[in-house]
C-alpha cells in the first residue's frame, strides 16, 4: 500500500492524500490551496499528480473548500467516479463548488483583461461552473457509523469529527495480501463545546493515523472570553462610529458567529441600533443549509429551537445578496457589524471592505479563524503596518483583534486528548494539515506521553505502508519545492541599481512632471522593497 501527500503537508490547505491500495487507487479529500503565489500554483501544475482519470473514488472529509476545493478540476481532467461524503457534507459542497467556480471564471476574466492590455496570451480559470455542476451528480451521501465498501477489499466508516456540520474522520479497513490494515484520517478535528456543533467522537486502533495539527502548538481562549472580546470590538468602534469588519469563513464560521452575536444581543452587549450584515451570498445559502439540518446540531442549539427562538437570527441582521447591496454598506455612515468571506482576506468580497476600513481609525478588523502563510490576513495578524489590498497600499491603523476561541480546529490540549483513546502501542502516526513549526511541538509531545512513532511528511512525499516494516519516505525534492536562486534575484536588482545610477544625469535632464512619474515609481518600489524586509526574520535598519 502506497500514500502520497498531495497537499496540506506541512501547510493547511490543499488537503489531499492519493493511496494506492488493495489494487485499487482513490483519494481521501481533494482540497484548494491556498496561501502566496507559489503554493496556489499547485492548484494548476500538480494535476499530473492526482493522474484524475485513473482515480477510482474519493472520500471525502468536509466541505470547506480547502478539503473539497479541487473537485471540478478532477472531473474536468477525466475523473468519474463516486465521491463519498455525509449528506450535509454532499449539500454544502454543492453550493461551495458552485460559489467557487464563479470565483474562478471572474478572477481569470479580470486577468485576461490584464494580459490582453499587454498582448499576452489568456488563461482558463482553475474550472467553470459547468465543471461544478458537473461533479455534483457524484456525490453520494453516506450516513455516520455506516460501514460501506467503495471497493473490493476496501472498507470505511465515517465517524462525526466535530469540526463543521457534516464533517468526519475516517476509519478505512484495507484487505491486501492476505492481511488487514487499519488506518484512521481525522480530516478536521474540531473543538469540543463549539457552537452548534456536536463534540468530535473518538476511535481507539488503528495502524496508522493521519491527524490534522492545525494549532500543534497552542491552545484557544475559551467561548465565553472570545465572546467578551468580540463585545469589546464592538464596543469599541460603535462608541467611534465605525465598522468591525469580520473576515469569516461562509461554513460554520459565520454561522457561529450569528450565534455569538444573538446570545451578546441577549445579554445587553449589542447596541440594538447597530446594523449586521451577512456579506456573503455563500453564506447566506450555508445558513439556510445549517437549519435544514437541526438535527444535526448539539444538545444546547436544539433545546433554544425547541424553546421557540432561533440562535442564528437577529432583530437587526441583514443579509446581502447582490453586489450592488455589498457595496452600498461602504457608503453608509455610522457603526455596523460586517462579516464576509473570505475568512483569510485572499478573495471576495472581504477584500472590499477591508480596503473601505483597515486603514480608519476607529475601525475594527476581527480576526475569528486560522490564518494561513502567504494570505493578507496572516500578514495583518503579524503584525504588518501596511497591506496591499486591491492594487492598493494602505495603512493598518484599525484596530486588530484576533480571536482564536471561534476556531472550529481543535487545540493542542484537545488533539492530545483525542489522540490518546488509542492504545495500539505500534501507531505510526503522520501530522498534517499544520505548519511545520507547530508540528515539530506537537509531534515531540506525543512522542513523550504516548510513545508512539510520529512523522511529518513534506507535500508530495510518499511512503509505502508494509505491515511490521518500517516505512522509507520517498520525495523528489526539486518537483515539491523547487530552489529558489537568492544569489541571481538580488544580483539582478542590484545590477538595475547600478543602472539607475548610471541613469542619474538623464534623469535629471528629463521634465519635470516627467521625473515627477518616475520618482512616484520610485518610492513604490522602495515601499514594496522596505516590506520585503520586513517580511525577513530578524533586525533590519534604514540605511
Amino acid at each position: 500500500m502506497k500514500i502520497k501527500f498531495a497537499g496540506a503537508a506541512r501547510t493547511v490547505t490543499g488537503s489531499c492524500y492519493i493511496l494506492e491500495a488493495a489494487g485499487h487507487r482513490f483519494a481521501v479529500d481533494c482540497g484548494m490551496h491556498q496561501g502566496n503565489k507559489e503554493i496556489e500554483k499547485r492548484n494548476y501544475n500538480n494535476i499530473d499528480v492526482y493522474h484524475p482519470e485513473l482515480l477510482e473514488f474519493v472520500l471525502l472529509t468536509n466541505a470547506h473548500i480547502d478539503h473539497s476545493g479541487l473537485l471540478p478540476r478532477l472531473v474536468r481532467n477525466g475523473f468519474k467516479g463516486p465521491i463519498y461524503a455525509t449528506p450535509p457534507t454532499c449539500d454544502l459542497v454543492e453550493i461551495m463548488l458552485n460559489d467557487s467556480a464563479h470565483i474562478q471564471e471572474m478572477e481569470a476574466g479580470w486577468e485576461n483583461k490584464r494580459r490582453q492590455r499587454h498582448g499576452r496570451e489568456p488563461i482558463d480559470p482553475l474550472y467553470d461552473q459547468e465543471d461544478a455542476l458537473a461533479t455534483v451528480p457524484l456525490l453520494k451521501p453516506t450516513e455516520y457509523n455506516v460501514m460501506f465498501e467503495p471497493a473490493p477489499g476496501i472498507r470505511a466508516k465515517y465517524h462525526d469529527a466535530g469540526h463543521i456540520l457534516g464533517s468526519a474522520f475516517i476509519e478505512l479497513w484495507v484487505d491486501e495480501d492476505g492481511q488487514s490494515q487499519k488506518l484512521v484520517f481525522s480530516g478536521d478535528l474540531g473543538r469540543p463545546n463549539q457552537l452548534i456543533i456536536r463534540d468530535p467522537e473518538v476511535v481507539n486502533d488503528a495502524d496508522y493515523l493521519f491527524m490534522e495539527s492545525t494549532y500543534g502548538n497552542r491552545n484557544h481562549k475559551d467561548e465565553s472570553s472570545s465572546r467578551e472580546e468580540l463585545a469589546e470590538a464592538i464596543n469599541y468602534s460603535y462608541s467611534k462610529g465605525q465598522k468591525v469588519i469580520i473576515p469569516s469563513f461562509a461554513v460554520e464560521r459565520s454561522q457561529e458567529i450569528i450565534y455569538s452575536l444573538h446570545l451578546l444581543a441577549k445579554e445587553g452587549k449589542l447596541p440594538p441600533d447597530m446594523p449586521v450584515y451577512l456579506d456573503s451570498p455563500l453564506a447566506i445559502r450555508a445558513t439556510k443549509i445549517f437549519r435544514s439540518y437541526k438535527h444535526f446540531f448539539d444538545a444546547d442549539s436544539q433545546e433554544i429551537i425547541q424553546n421557540g427562538d432561533d440562535p442564528l437570527s437577529l432583530p437587526n441582521l441583514r443579509l446581502t445578496l447582490s453586489a450592488k447591496e455589498s457595496m452600498e454598506i461602504n457608503t453608509l455612515d455610522g457603526p455596523a457589524v460586517v462579516i464576509s468571506a473570505s475568512g483569510m482576506a485572499n478573495a471576495g468580497r472581504i477584500k472590499h471592505h477591508l480596503r473601505h476600513n483597515i486603514w480608519k481609525q476607529g475601525a475594527s478588523i476581527v480576526f475569528v479563524g486560522f490564518q494561513a502563510f502567504g494570505t493578507p490576513g496572516r500578514k495583518i495578524v503579524d503584525g504588518a503596518k501596511e497591506i496591499r489590498i486591491l492594487g492598493e497600499q494602505l495603512a493598518v491603523n484599525a484596530r486588530i483583534f484576533t480571536i482564536g476561541g471561534f476556531s472550529a480546529h481543535a487545540g493542542q490540549t484537545q488533539l492530545m486528548d483525542w489522540i490518546s483513546h488509542f492504545y495500539n502501542p505500534r501507531l505510526k502516526v503522520f501530522l498534517v494539515h499544520g505548519e511545520y513549526e507547530g508540528q515539530k511541538v506537537l509531534a515531540s509531545l506525543i512522542r513523550e506521553r504516548y510513545g508512539f512513532e510520529v512523522h511529518i511528511p513534506e507535500y508530495l512525499e510518499e511512503c509505502e505502508l508494509l505491515p511490521g516494516v518500517e516505512f522509507t519516505p520517498h520525495l523528489e525534492s526539486e518537483k515539491a519545492q523547487p530552489a529558489i536562486n537568492w544569489d541571481f534575484l538580488i544580483t539582478d536588482a542590484q545590477n538595475r541599481i547600478n543602472q539607475l545610477k548610471e541613469s542619474r544625469s538623464r534623469l535629471s535632464a528629463m521634465g519635470w512632471a516627467q521625473q515627477t512619474d518616475l520618482r512616484d515609481n520610485m518610492v513604490d518600489i522602495n515601499g514594496r522593497l522596505s516590506q520585503l524586509l520586513s517580511e525577513v526574520p530578524g533586525e533590519h535598519k534604514d540605511s
